[in-house]
């Protein structure tokens, strides 16, 4: 780990020593889990504090953990010819609205936030999860990052996760009256409807989708003797 990933960290754990976040070091960077009751709060103090100073939000996002740590191709028995890494089953999104899964799952989503000092050149992930008790609720960050407003506006579009105290959240990429989230890992990936034109009707309409859901398998292109003899015959042009 670098001597700047490491410095963060130690900062961290001394300013926030009530065990206030969580913090998680990797290749990738320092992370702090924040707890939803102290979002707005600690996010205040990292933008404020001097030892932090992260003025910029760069980027705000949602996550679902559903099925986090599964895998739905076959890696274990790859060969060296052939679709040798095919779908294994149903995977992620690979089901209908009707079977999808329905148990709880604790700490199922999370809002993630990327942070920029640009003072001290350096950045942080910092990362809260929602709540699920019949309504996914986080506190906006706008107050303290102004910037995040579209970001949030994508998170609620995408997971269905409620930014409370943000002052126009509504859809942005999503269809009017669209139903569901499609980030979620258990909404279908052909989606739950399709529109068509209705020559009876002379409009067009939305109906429940026709098509069956399909996986394209990517082939991989290996060196063999094929290749190598064309490249060769290029080569000599």
């Amino acid at each position: 780990m670098s001597t700047h990933k490491f410095q963060l960290s130690k900062e961290l754990a001394e300013h926030f020593s009530d065990g206030l976040v969580q913090i998680n070091e990797s290749e990738h960077g320092v992370t702090c889990t924040i707890p939803v009751e102290s979002w707005t709060e600690v996010a205040k103090l990292l933008r404020d504090e001097e030892a932090f100073a992260f003025e910029q939000c760069m980027d705000l996002c949602g996550v679902d953990y559903l099925t986090y740590g599964e895998s739905e191709w076959q890696t274990d028995d790859v060969t060296s010819t052939g679709f040798s890494r095919g779908v294994q089953g149903k995977g992620p999104g690979r089901f209908s609205w009707s079977e999808r899964r329905s148990e709880a799952m604790e700490n199922r989503f999370a809002v993630v936030a990327q942070l920029l000092s640009v003072k001290h050149n350096r950045r942080l992930t910092i990362k809260c999860f929602a709540p699920d008790e019949g309504m996914l609720m986080v506190p906006s960050l706008i107050e303290v990052w102004p910037g995040v407003n579209w970001f949030e506006r994508e998170a609620f579009d995408l997971y269905g996760i409620i930014f409370k105290g943000h002052p126009d959240l509504r859809r942005i990429l999503t269809d009017y009256g669209f139903i569901g989230h499609p980030f979620r890992k258990d909404f279908p990936l052909i989606g739950n409807v399709e529109v068509i034109y209705d020559e009876d009707q002379g409009r067009v309409v939305y109906q429940p989708v026709s098509i069956e859901p399909r996986v394209l398998v990517p082939k991989t292109i290996r060196r063999d003797s094929r290749y190598a003899e064309n490249m060769n015959d290029q080569e000599a042009s």
